[in-house]
């Protein structure tokens, strides 16, 4: 039988000690976060019944740019295959766009109780609170407005 230098037991010892702090310590320190349950692919809408809850350290390191929060997916497309049990990056998902590019979209002007509506032709698309371009159809001019959650574009100049 070999025997083996009196250091290499002390080692051995300290090394399973330090396994078992860093293990218990590990479990204190981390967090659930949202993770697929199936595979999402891009232009799918995330919902809760496709995800799962994950254990992730607490290390704000480890989870930048992390989604953490169901809230921040639910309703929210892929932008990029997400595979199950992999957690979220923020810029992996986007809102739902509302506006397409080459649709006729109702342009809003609104100052000091006056509306003004037109018609335009989007030249970008764009999400509830996106900054877009839009071509105005009677002067042929570009506007550029912030989509709203009717799907209307919100102009303002002045």
């Amino acid at each position: 039988m070999a025997t083996r230098p009196r250091g290499f037991m002390l080692a051995v010892a300290v090394a399973a000690a330090a396994g078992q702090f860093c293990a218990a310590s590990s479990l204190a320190s981390e967090r659930s976060i949202p993770t697929p349950r199936v595979t999402i692919y891009p232009g799918d809408r995330l919902d809760d019944s496709v995800l799962d809850d994950m254990e992730a350290p607490l290390d704000a390191g480890a989870r930048r740019g992390v989604v953490e929060s169901r809230k921040d997916l639910v309703g929210k497309i892929a932008r990029r295959t997400l595979l199950p049990g992999q957690p979220i990056l923020t810029i992996a998902v986007d809102n739902p766009r509302l506006i397409t590019i080459g649709t006729l979209v109702k342009i809003v002007f609104s100052e000091d109780g006056l509306t003004i509506t037109a018609l335009g032709m989007a030249m970008q698309a764009g999400a509830a609170g996106d900054l877009i371009r839009v071509r105005n159809q009677d002067s042929n001019l570009v506007v550029v407005g912030v989509v709203q959650p009717d799907g209307t574009v919100k102009v303002n100049e002045g």
